[in-house]
Order: structure tokens, then sequence, then C-alpha cells
């Protein structure tokens, strides 16, 4: 490389609303294939219990406003934000797992760390594979 030469960055920065029609563009993609009906939907939760994420997403909507309680619902308290600051490690757990998941399906496939770091919004095919490699460490064995 000459003095003159830049070294290279890697693609350009994505802009926000780029990232955004790639998420809903997935989050539509998959709903029309593999999720089209209740029962299609269901089939990733338990019927009867409620999971950690999903526990956490409903305290944070009733907290936020973007979620109303019912007539008949307490409103929320200390108590129960205290209970989903306990779920959220567990949460953050679940999704890493997912993530694993996905690289290793991703490679599997063929796809490159490239396009897998493209796909999860990062700089670079290394972002990607340093990324990989946290989330095998922290899942152990």
């Amino acid at each position: 490389m000459s003095e003159h030469e830049l070294p290279d960055q890697g693609p350009p920065a994505e802009s926000s609303g780029d990232r955004a029609r790639r998420e809903y563009s997935g989050l539509f993609r998959i709903a029309e294939r593999h999720a089209d009906t209740p029962e299609r939907r269901a089939r990733a939760s338990h019927p009867a219990m409620l999971g950690p994420a999903e526990a956490v997403r409903i305290v944070a909507g009733l907290c936020a406003g973007s979620l109303t309680l019912d007539a008949d619902e307490p409103e929320v308290d200390d108590e129960d934000v205290t209970a989903a600051l306990a779920l959220l490690p567990k949460a953050r757990a679940e999704t890493d797992q997912l993530e694993a998941v996905f690289l290793e399906a991703a490679r599997t496939r063929g796809m490159t760390w490239q396009s897998i770091g493209v796909a999860l919004g990062l700089g670079s095919a290394q972002a990607a594979k340093q990324r990989h490699d946290r989330l095998v460490r922290r899942a152990g064995p």
C-alpha cells in the first residue's frame, strides 16, 4: 500500500433506514413463510408457561406505555420491575443461544462471514467471526 492509499474499511456504514427496511423485510418474510397461522406462530411458545423474554417484553411494554393494562389488571409496581430485571440475564442467554444457532446454520449453509456480518449490521467479516467466538465461549461446552 502506498502512503496515499487508505486501508480497506470494509463495506460502507448502513443507514438506520436501510437497517430498518432489512429488519421489516425479514420479519414479513418469516411471517409469510413460517408464521402465517395462529398455530404456526404458537409452536415456538409453551401454551401454559410464560417465557423469560416474553415476560420482560410485557413489563417493558406496560412501563413504556406501548401496551395497555386490562381493566382488571394491576398497575406495574416495583416488584414487577424487579422481577423483569431478574429475568433479563435468562432472556439474554436465550437470545445468545439463538444467535449461535443461526451463526452455525449460516456457516453450515456456506454463508461467508462477510454476508453474516452484513445481516447482523456489523462492519466486517472479522466482527462477525469475533461475535461467533464470543457467543460460543459464553455458551460453554
